[in-house]
Protein backbone atom coordinates (compact mmCIF):
# COMPACT_ATOMS: atom_id res chain seq x y z
CA UNK A 1 0.00 0.00 0.00
CA UNK A 2 1.42 3.44 -0.78
CA UNK A 3 1.24 6.53 1.18
CA UNK A 4 -0.57 9.30 -1.03
CA UNK A 5 -1.27 12.65 -0.19
CA UNK A 6 -4.62 14.21 -1.49
CA UNK A 7 -5.57 17.76 -1.83
CA UNK A 8 -9.15 17.69 0.09
CA UNK A 9 -11.10 19.17 -2.53
CA UNK A 10 -10.29 16.94 -4.93
CA UNK A 11 -10.77 14.00 -3.04
CA UNK A 12 -14.14 15.30 -2.13
CA UNK A 13 -15.01 15.15 -5.95
CA UNK A 14 -13.16 11.51 -6.67
CA UNK A 15 -14.83 9.96 -4.01
CA UNK A 16 -18.08 10.17 -6.09
CA UNK A 17 -17.30 8.04 -8.67
CA UNK A 18 -16.75 4.57 -7.14
CA UNK A 19 -18.39 2.99 -4.25
CA UNK A 20 -18.13 -0.65 -2.59
CA UNK A 21 -21.25 -2.65 -1.87
CA UNK A 22 -20.48 -4.64 1.19
CA UNK A 23 -21.40 -8.68 0.57
CA UNK A 24 -22.97 -7.39 -2.98
CA UNK A 25 -19.74 -9.31 -5.51
CA UNK A 26 -18.12 -6.08 -6.19
CA UNK A 27 -14.52 -6.37 -7.01
CA UNK A 28 -13.54 -4.48 -3.74
CA UNK A 29 -11.43 -2.33 -5.27
CA UNK A 30 -11.08 1.04 -3.28
CA UNK A 31 -13.57 3.43 -3.43
CA UNK A 32 -11.73 6.58 -3.83
CA UNK A 33 -10.01 7.61 -6.85
CA UNK A 34 -5.88 8.37 -6.70
CA UNK A 35 -6.01 12.35 -7.61
CA UNK A 36 -2.00 12.75 -6.99
CA UNK A 37 0.83 10.78 -5.53
CA UNK A 38 3.50 11.47 -3.44
CA UNK A 39 5.90 8.48 -3.03
CA UNK A 40 5.46 4.81 -2.47
CA UNK A 41 6.34 4.23 1.05
CA UNK A 42 4.56 1.09 1.74
CA UNK A 43 2.33 2.83 4.47
CA UNK A 44 -1.45 2.77 4.83
CA UNK A 45 -2.09 5.62 5.71
CA UNK A 46 -2.93 8.29 3.59
CA UNK A 47 -2.38 12.00 4.70
CA UNK A 48 -4.53 15.20 3.27
CA UNK A 49 -2.84 18.18 2.61
CA UNK A 50 -6.45 20.13 3.47
CA UNK A 51 -8.09 17.85 6.59
CA UNK A 52 -11.55 17.71 6.34
CA UNK A 53 -13.81 19.39 9.25
CA UNK A 54 -15.33 16.83 11.15
CA UNK A 55 -19.16 16.42 9.98
CA UNK A 56 -21.54 18.61 11.72
CA UNK A 57 -23.70 15.43 12.67
CA UNK A 58 -26.61 15.10 15.22
CA UNK A 59 -27.65 11.73 15.68
CA UNK A 60 -29.25 8.85 17.99
CA UNK A 61 -26.19 6.32 19.47
CA UNK A 62 -27.17 3.20 20.39
CA UNK A 63 -28.62 4.47 23.96
CA UNK A 64 -31.29 6.27 21.72
CA UNK A 65 -29.51 9.56 23.32
CA UNK A 66 -28.98 12.40 21.01
CA UNK A 67 -24.84 12.56 19.89
CA UNK A 68 -23.82 15.30 18.62
CA UNK A 69 -20.61 14.11 16.99
CA UNK A 70 -18.28 17.64 16.51
CA UNK A 71 -19.06 18.38 20.68
CA UNK A 72 -18.81 15.14 21.68
CA UNK A 73 -15.42 13.50 20.09
CA UNK A 74 -14.27 17.76 20.07
CA UNK A 75 -9.89 17.45 21.40
CA UNK A 76 -10.35 13.51 21.55
CA UNK A 77 -8.33 11.70 18.73
CA UNK A 78 -11.42 10.12 16.09
CA UNK A 79 -11.73 7.79 13.82
CA UNK A 80 -15.20 7.81 11.26
CA UNK A 81 -16.74 4.81 8.97
CA UNK A 82 -19.72 4.68 7.40
CA UNK A 83 -21.00 0.88 7.29
CA UNK A 84 -24.19 -1.46 8.30
CA UNK A 85 -24.39 -3.98 10.63
CA UNK A 86 -25.73 -6.47 8.17
CA UNK A 87 -22.09 -6.14 5.72
CA UNK A 88 -20.75 -9.86 5.81
CA UNK A 89 -17.18 -8.34 4.70
CA UNK A 90 -15.62 -5.07 4.92
CA UNK A 91 -17.41 -3.71 7.69
CA UNK A 92 -16.92 -6.10 10.41
CA UNK A 93 -13.43 -6.56 9.09
CA UNK A 94 -12.53 -3.15 9.27
CA UNK A 95 -14.51 -2.42 12.81
CA UNK A 96 -12.18 -5.55 14.20
CA UNK A 97 -8.59 -4.51 13.05
CA UNK A 98 -9.54 -1.43 14.57
CA UNK A 99 -10.41 -3.26 17.61
CA UNK A 100 -7.40 -4.93 18.25
CA UNK A 101 -5.02 -2.46 17.87
CA UNK A 102 -6.64 -0.33 20.03
CA UNK A 103 -5.88 -3.46 22.59
CA UNK A 104 -2.37 -2.22 22.12
CA UNK A 105 -2.61 1.08 23.30
CA UNK A 106 -2.28 2.42 26.79
CA UNK A 107 -5.11 2.31 28.53
CA UNK A 108 -5.35 6.47 28.86
CA UNK A 109 -4.93 6.34 25.25
CA UNK A 110 -7.69 3.38 24.56
CA UNK A 111 -10.01 5.57 27.16
CA UNK A 112 -9.08 8.96 25.01
CA UNK A 113 -9.71 7.37 21.62
CA UNK A 114 -12.85 7.52 19.95
CA UNK A 115 -13.90 5.22 17.45
CA UNK A 116 -17.33 6.15 15.56
CA UNK A 117 -19.40 3.98 13.35
CA UNK A 118 -22.26 5.49 11.54
CA UNK A 119 -24.76 3.20 9.63
CA UNK A 120 -25.27 3.43 6.06
CA UNK A 121 -28.51 1.45 6.50
CA UNK A 122 -30.70 3.01 9.30
CA UNK A 123 -34.09 1.45 8.57
CA UNK A 124 -32.74 -1.73 9.82
CA UNK A 125 -30.22 -0.32 11.94
CA UNK A 126 -32.17 0.51 15.14
CA UNK A 127 -29.53 1.70 17.78
CA UNK A 128 -30.53 -1.36 19.50
CA UNK A 129 -29.22 -3.46 16.89
CA UNK A 130 -26.46 -1.00 16.33
CA UNK A 131 -25.49 -2.00 20.44
CA UNK A 132 -25.27 -5.35 20.07
CA UNK A 133 -23.26 -5.67 17.06
CA UNK A 134 -20.69 -3.69 18.52
CA UNK A 135 -20.49 -4.82 21.62
CA UNK A 136 -19.60 -8.29 20.10
CA UNK A 137 -16.34 -6.03 18.35
CA UNK A 138 -15.69 -3.42 20.95
CA UNK A 139 -18.40 -2.06 23.69
CA UNK A 140 -16.67 1.00 23.67
CA UNK A 141 -17.34 2.11 20.30
CA UNK A 142 -19.74 4.71 19.11
CA UNK A 143 -22.83 3.74 16.88
CA UNK A 144 -24.80 6.20 15.12
CA UNK A 145 -28.44 6.17 13.73
CA UNK A 146 -30.66 8.70 11.86
CA UNK A 147 -32.30 10.09 8.82
CA UNK A 148 -30.21 9.06 5.32
CA UNK A 149 -30.12 12.07 4.06
CA UNK A 150 -28.78 13.45 7.02
CA UNK A 151 -26.12 10.53 7.19
CA UNK A 152 -25.47 10.95 3.25
CA UNK A 153 -24.78 14.67 3.99
CA UNK A 154 -22.37 13.79 6.63
CA UNK A 155 -20.77 11.12 4.78
CA UNK A 156 -20.48 13.53 1.33
CA UNK A 157 -18.81 16.79 3.61
CA UNK A 158 -16.12 13.96 4.54
CA UNK A 159 -15.82 12.90 0.34
CA UNK A 160 -17.45 9.20 1.30
CA UNK A 161 -20.39 8.46 -0.75
CA UNK A 162 -23.03 6.22 0.26
CA UNK A 163 -26.18 5.06 -1.24
CA UNK A 164 -29.46 4.01 -0.45
CA UNK A 165 -29.62 0.81 0.48
CA UNK A 166 -30.86 -1.71 -2.65
CA UNK A 167 -31.66 -5.70 -3.58
CA UNK A 168 -28.27 -7.23 -5.39
CA UNK A 169 -29.74 -10.11 -7.70
CA UNK A 170 -29.98 -12.46 -5.53
CA UNK A 171 -32.26 -10.33 -3.82
CA UNK A 172 -30.08 -9.46 -0.36
CA UNK A 173 -30.39 -5.85 0.56
CA UNK A 174 -27.18 -4.43 0.67
CA UNK A 175 -25.38 -0.89 1.19
CA UNK A 176 -23.35 0.70 -1.37
CA UNK A 177 -21.07 2.73 0.45
CA UNK A 178 -17.31 4.10 0.69
CA UNK A 179 -15.42 1.80 2.83
CA UNK A 180 -12.81 4.38 4.00
CA UNK A 181 -11.90 5.45 7.76
CA UNK A 182 -10.82 9.35 8.40
CA UNK A 183 -8.68 9.62 11.45
CA UNK A 184 -9.48 13.16 12.98
CA UNK A 185 -6.84 14.69 15.19
CA UNK A 186 -7.15 16.00 18.30
CA UNK A 187 -5.28 18.75 18.35
CA UNK A 188 -7.08 20.25 15.06
CA UNK A 189 -10.38 18.22 15.07
CA UNK A 190 -9.48 18.35 11.00
CA UNK A 191 -9.84 14.83 9.53
CA UNK A 192 -6.42 14.69 8.14
CA UNK A 193 -5.76 11.11 7.52
CA UNK A 194 -7.70 8.37 5.77
CA UNK A 195 -7.07 4.71 5.66
CA UNK A 196 -8.65 2.12 3.04
CA UNK A 197 -10.60 -1.16 3.17
CA UNK A 198 -6.85 -2.50 3.04
CA UNK A 199 -5.47 -1.56 6.15
CA UNK A 200 -4.40 -4.32 8.40
CA UNK A 201 -4.61 -4.79 12.10
CA UNK A 202 -0.33 -4.67 11.56
CA UNK A 203 -1.11 -1.11 9.98
CA UNK A 204 -3.41 0.08 12.99
CA UNK A 205 -2.06 -1.13 15.58
CA UNK A 206 2.11 0.86 14.20
CA UNK A 207 -0.06 4.39 13.48
CA UNK A 208 -2.77 4.64 16.39
CA UNK A 209 -0.02 5.80 19.01
CA UNK A 210 0.97 9.08 16.31
CA UNK A 211 -3.17 9.51 15.43
CA UNK A 212 -3.89 9.81 19.35
CA UNK A 213 -1.40 12.55 19.90
CA UNK A 214 -2.95 14.23 16.59
CA UNK A 215 0.92 13.15 14.65
CA UNK A 216 1.06 12.17 11.00
CA UNK A 217 1.77 8.39 10.45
Amino acid sequence: MRNKTFAAAALLAAATLTLSACGSGNDGRSSVSVVSEESDSGKAATVLDQPFDKPDLVLTDTHGEKYDLRAETKSHPTLLYFGYTHCPDICPTTMSNIAVAKKALPKAEQNDLRVVFVTTDPDRDTPAELGKWLKGIDPAFVGLTGDFSTVQAGARSVGISIEPTTKDKNGKVVSVHGTQVIAFSPKTDGGYVLYGEGATVDDYTKDLPKLVEGAKP
